[in-house]
């Protein structure tokens, strides 16, 4: 059994509630064990049989869009490559200390060079932008509402879809997902 963080577009924002006790039952529904979420902005732990991300990822949206009535875009890590994306060095520390905030893009696969070309030529003095793998990261300086720059304008640039979360919210939940993990290895 391996566990897994679903990482979902489009839950609590815009004017779509979803309770995390539905998104829980969605996911129990697609045989998923030890179902849990982490803050209401559409993260869901689980574990599963299954090794293929991709194809949890379209387990999901459809059973999702069944639920909810709408497209959820999913992005499946595994607990380890959560791990990995908290402790990813994207900008240098002084940059990190000084801005505002630090995003983290998840994506269903690696940045063509197209789109990384796209994504470096967003940045301005305000926005700084990295790719890593499946995920792209956002430094910024600016305030809300300051910025020209938001996840839609991103994707549009990227053509690909993407969800946002806050480093400092990845950070929290490699925390929990590392207790977890120590605690069942001491089972």
């Amino acid at each position: 059994m391996a566990s897994y963080v679903a990482f979902l577009r489009a839950i609590n924002v815009g004017g779509r509630v979803v309770k995390m006790e539905a998104l829980k039952k969605s996911f129990v529904r697609l045989g998923f064990s030890d179902v849990d979420t982490f803050i209401a902005s559409g993260n869901v732990l689980f574990s599963s049989r299954a090794k293929d991300t991709a194809k949890l990822e379209r387990q999901i949206e459809k059973q999702l869009e069944k639920d909810l009535g709408y497209e959820v875009s999913t992005f499946v890590r595994t607990v380890e490559e959560v791990i990995e994306v908290s402790g990813y060095v994207a900008f240098s520390g002084s940059d990190v200390e000084s801005a505002r905030v630090l995003y983290v893009g998840f994506l269903a696969a690696p940045l063509s060079r197209e789109a990384q070309t796209a994504l470096g030529r967003m940045a301005s003095d305000l926005d700084r932008f990295h790719a890593n793998g499946r995920e792209w990261y956002w430094l910024t300086w600016a305030k809300q509402g300051e910025s020209k720059i938001s996840n839609g304008a991103i994707e549009k640039a990227l053509k690909v879809r993407s969800t946002l979360r806050g480093m400092n919210t990845i950070v929290r939940l490699a925390g929990r997902l590392s207790l977890q993990t120590q605690a069942s290895r001491n089972r």
